[in-house]
């Protein structure tokens, strides 16, 4: 069970500054020694990583992120650099090295792309030192820049590796229940009913995310059906990783067993 891979995603919510326009250097130091704990644990890790239009809009020089397309796909050509260069420069104290892969939806779904990035990542996983970073081919692809924020994503590849667990790590601490006249939204610490789940899904999401909750938890389903422990956590509180790997009392845990499916 240890040696199944862990795939974490990261939202540029996590990633980014204040106004998306630029990486949070103290975020991708703390998150890259998470990393490096669980690598020195013998647990394979993947991250599947957004913020790349955010690296690119500080490498143009732009005073905000491009509200168009063709603008959004030019500065995520220009950030992704910027981005790897990011995990380099943070994985590199702890020993480690980032192994970038840009793929497409079609990469997963077509049969023939779907075995050759399995292969692929499973040669990585197997090189010691070595942690694949995947997102989103953007300056190609328009699904995460319209749709869902890796968030789908994420949950393929977790399935595709047969991953013991996904961590969807945001700027919420999970999935929080709706607010009463009487009370506050209070997090929901275990979900077993996905359909139920999905009535406490408010219409807001982080500024620069894509995807929301909606789409989280339509990752959730995809993780979870595929047999893969799917936990949602906040992103910008210490100790989430650890915790949640441990199967401590972190964020929305989303149980592989007998769950009721949203349709």
């Amino acid at each position: 069970m240890k040696h199944r891979p862990v795939v974490l995603k990261f939202g540029t919510g996590i990633l980014a500054r204040e106004g998306g326009c630029s990486l949070d250097t103290t975020q991708f130091g703390r998150l890259c020694a998470d990393i490096a704990a669980m690598s020195a644990e013998g647990i394979p890790c993947v991250v599947v990583s957004s913020a790349a239009v955010a690296a690119g809009v500080d490498a143009l020089g732009l005073q905000k992120r491009p509200a168009d397309l063709a603008g959004k796909q030019a500065c995520a050509a220009v950030g992704q650099p910027a981005l790897m260069g990011a995990y380099t420069r943070h994985l590199a104290p702890h020993g480690l090295r980032p192994a970038q892969l840009l793929l497409t939806h079609d990469d997963i779904f077509n049969e023939g792309r779907r075995r050759n990035a399995s292969v692929t990542l499973n040669r990585l996983l197997a090189s010691p030192g070595i942690i694949p970073i995947i997102n989103e081919n953007d300056s190609v692809a328009v699904e995460e820049l319209r749709f869902g924020d890796n968030d789908r994503l994420s949950a393929e590849v977790a399935k595709l590796l047969n991953a013991r667990l996904l961590i969807l790590l945001t700027s919420a601490d999970g999935l929080l229940a709706k607010a009463s006249r009487n009370s506050k939204p209070a997090r929901i610490p275990v979900v077993t009913d996905i359909a139920e789940a999905f009535r406490h899904v408010t219409p807001e999401k982080g500024e620069h995310s894509t995807g929301g909750m909606k789409a989280k938890l339509q990752a959730v389903q995809t993780a979870v059906s595929a047999g893969v422990e799917t936990v949602i956590a906040h992103g910008r509180k210490k100790n989430q990783i650890s915790s949640a790997v441990s199967g401590l009392d972190v964020g929305t845990r989303f149980p592989v067993g007998k769950i009721r499916k949203h349709s």
